[in-house]
This record gives C-alpha cells, structure tokens and sequence, in this order.
C-alpha cells in the first residue's frame, strides 16, 4: 500500500455535504431554514420577486409550525437526527482515513462556508467535496456544488475542489444498500417498496439539459436513476420483479411532480391485494424528516388506514459499518489518486 507523508496528508481534507436541519424543532428555527431552503433558485427556480412572495405569504405560515410539529416528533435528545447521524459518520471516517474530514449542511448549520474555513485553518488546500446523494437532481448535488463552487471562487480561491460524481449505480453503493436491507425483510411480505425523493418533472428535465452541455457525459434522468439503482439491488437480493414497487415523495400530490405519489401507492395497495408492505428510501442516505415522518409515521398510518395489516421501514444508511467502508475506499482512492469515481 502507498504511503503518505504527514505534511501531504494534511494538504487533503473532505467536505461531506448533506441537505441541513433546523437549529431546535421550534417554529421559529423551523422557519428560517425553511425560508434558506425555499429561497434557494435550484429548489423553487421561479424568478426572486415571485420565489419571496409564494415563500413568505404562501408556504411559510401554514408549513413552519406544521413541519415544528413533525420535527417535535421525530427529534432526538442529542438533536436533528439528520445532523447527529452526519458528525456519526464523520468521526468514523476520520478514524479510518486519518483526514481531515468536517460536514457543511447546504441550508442551516454547520455551513458549507463555515466548513471549508474549518479545512483552510487545518492547513488543508486540496478539497474532496463529497455531497451525500446517490442521485443527480437541481435541489441536491447541483445545488450543494454550486454553492461550494461559489463560496471557492469568493473566499477560498488558494483551495482546490474535486467533486464525487453521483454514485446511484456504482456497485459499492449497491453492495452498501443491499447489506443494509438483507435481513430486514419478514418472512412474509407482499411488496417491497423504493420510495425516492419527489422532484417536479421540469427539474428533471433542467438537469438533463445542464449535464448534456459537458463532453462525454452519460446523464440518466432522475427517474431512471432511481430506477436503475432499484432494479441492481432488486437483482443482487435475487427479488421477483412482482416484489418490487418504485414511488416518489411530494408533498403536493399533483401533476407536476414524478409519479406515482408514495401516499398515493401506500393507501391504494390494500385494495390491491397488498397488505403487508416494507418500504426503504435510498435516495436518502442519512434518516431525516423525509423518512422519519413522511415515511415511518405518515406512511404507515395511510398504508393501516386503508386496510393494511403490516408496514415495515428500513432504515438508511445512516454511519453503518458498510456505508463507512465505502466512504472510506472513495476517499482513500481520491487520496492515492486510483478511483475512477471522482
């Protein structure tokens, strides 16, 4: 194995972005990082005037005290689940790689900003910028990257940035999900579920047109993204295709969003002869509102409310030992400059 100097060591260091939290499950917390997020031309790409009045007279009102009351539900005694899971995972990736590795959230705290600073002042000036979504949308790893490229070009223009590609089809992403869900499954069930994160269909079709400007570059829509990971793991856990059903998250239960609606699915399944059912998010890596409530709390509620006998969740992979050992061999491949990944 190569060996690295301490003082070439300390020239490299890890940015893991992940999505954000709220300070405290409070509305007014809840508020300003939802105000960050919706203001964000990637997530609503409308014009500013119309983005700040939809934001703030719209969605802000009714949305800030409905989501404080679901993060009350869902919020551990150390804090955002999301946020603890994170630092989890970073910890273990520091002691394994013996980097300097910190996490910036893309709305909320800690920043991106606040992040790359933390690296400069470790002495580091070469940046594996790694943002923690296995799939390619505007309002995940287009965003997160756009900002640390701007923040680099305004304040950290002495410090290189190399960026993770989307990893949604690679097999040691594969490899980590289906360890994660082999032995969860009961010995009786009738579907299992891949439940992705609801995009609306124009931002699938902005990303596509974004990646066909780069030379060379193969670019999956978003669906397909999703449905390709689906259908690696389906086939490395030896899965029927009858066992497998594909579903988006949305809030807005309407046509402008991919389809189909995992609540629309969850509550239509019984009368479809499905009652027992196990749902797994895997374009969440890290448990979060999204999966926590939306699926955990919401979806199991639709799913019995309709005549449903068993719902099971899966968790993500949160800092598991698997998903470490990934991040790891990314990073120590980035280091050694043998990964075709990044």
């Amino acid at each position: 194995m190569l060996e690295i100097s301490e003082t070439e060591r300390m020239e490299k260091g890890v940015l893991l972005i992940n999505s954000g939290s709220p300070d405290s499950k409070e509305v007014e917390d809840v508020k300003v990082f939802l105000r960050e997020y919706l203001m964000d031309p990637l997530v609503q790409d409308y014009p500013y005037f119309f983005r700040k009045l939809k934001t703030e007279l719209h969605i802000l009102p009714q949305r800030a005290k409905s989501d404080s009351e679901a993060y009350k539900k869902i919020w551990w005694t150390e804090g955002s689940p999301l946020e603890v899971i994170s630092k989890r995972l970073q910890k273990k990736l520091v002691q394994k790689t013996q980097l300097p590795i910190v996490l910036g959230m893309r709305y909320g705290n800690p920043s991106i900003q606040s992040a790359i600073q933390e690296l400069q002042e470790q002495g580091v000036s070469e940046v594996l910028v790694l943002p923690l979504y296995p799939q390619y949308t505007m309002s995940s790893t287009w965003t997160a990257a756009d900002k640390a490229m701007q923040l680099q070009k305004k304040y950290f223009k002495d410090v290189k940035l190399t960026f993770l590609n989307s990893f949604y089809k690679h097999p040691d992403y594969i490899a980590a999900l289906v360890d994660r869900i082999n032995g969860k499954l009961p010995a009786e069930y009738d579907k299992l579920l891949f439940s992705y994160q609801g995009i609306p269909e124009r931002h699938d079709r902005k990303a596509t047109e974004k990646a066909r400007q780069y030379k060379n570059t193969q670019f999956e829509t978003y669906r397909n993204q999703c449905l390709e990971t689906t259908e690696l793991v389906r086939k490395e856990l030896g899965l029927p295709e009858d066992k497998i059903e594909v579903s988006f998250q949305c809030r807005m239960v309407n046509n402008l969003w991919i389809k189909p609606h995992t609540h629309e699915v969850l509550k239509n399944f019984p009368n479809q002869g499905v009652k027992k059912v196990v749902v797994v998010s895997p374009s969440f890596v890290s448990d979060c509102l999204e999966t926590l409530d939306e699926i955990s709390n919401q979806g199991d509620k639709i799913f019995k409310s309709n005549g449903g006998e068993y719902f099971g969740y899966i968790k993500c992979l949160n800092d598991n030992e698997e998903w470490a050992k990934v991040l790891t061999k990314w990073i120590k491949g980035w280091q050694f400059k043998d990964t075709e990944i990044v």
